[in-house]
């Protein structure tokens, strides 16, 4: 998830809002889909197409967002002050671009660099979400590895149990059987 244009007041805060202002956009959506834009007045379509525009322009990067993220990465936090303060209030790590015009005791993650230079944000920009990538990469790896020894540990244990009530019943038929020939040799 992402924010390109500006920082949406309560897009941490006031998330469920948030949320139900993607489901209306998606209602609008599925409206113009299917065929019901025909059925509206030009000025209720009129209407409906300046609001589907605004909420595109300002929800486009959270639209996928189900849930709050694990960490926040902000260029400049002087400029984005209020995902600052939103992150720190639901004390969600912060990463940004630190310029010497900004406190860096608000962010969990300081990256020096000039926030101001578009060259050096792309670069930033460019090496974060790489490293976020490779680390999801790996993370998945990871979690597979862990399911797939799961299963294993899980079937072994299932060997054992299986090769244990095997004893137990070739124990048993070995007593019935001795037991059987006790009482024929007593008869």
């Amino acid at each position: 998830p992402y924010v390109k244009e500006r920082w949406i007041g309560g897009a941490l805060t006031n998330f469920e809002t948030i949320r139900r202002s993607v489901a209306r956009l998606e209602a609008i959506e599925t409206m113009e889909r299917e065929g019901t834009y025909q059925l509206i007045t030009k000025k209720d379509l009129d209407h409906l197409q300046k609001e589907r525009a605004k909420l595109d322009k300002v929800l486009r990067g959270i639209r996928d967002m189900r849930k709050l993220p694990a960490a926040v990465f902000v260029i400049d936090p002087k400029k984005e002050e209020i995902a600052v303060r939103e992150s720190d209030k639901l004390n969600i790590p912060l990463v940004a671009l630190i310029d010497t015009n900004s406190d860096p005791d608000r962010v969990t993650y300081p990256i020096p660099g000039n926030d101001d230079a578009i060259r050096a944000i792309k670069l930033i920009c460019e090496i974060v979400s790489d490293s976020l990538l490779a680390g999801r990469d790996q993370f998945l790896r990871l979690k597979a590895e862990d399911e797939e020894r799961a299963v294993l540990e899980a079937q072994e244990r299932e060997r054992e149990r299986l090769e244990k009530e095997a004893e137990i019943a070739a124990k048993a038929a070995a007593d019935k059987a001795a037991a059987e020939k006790a009482v024929a040799e007593a008869k």
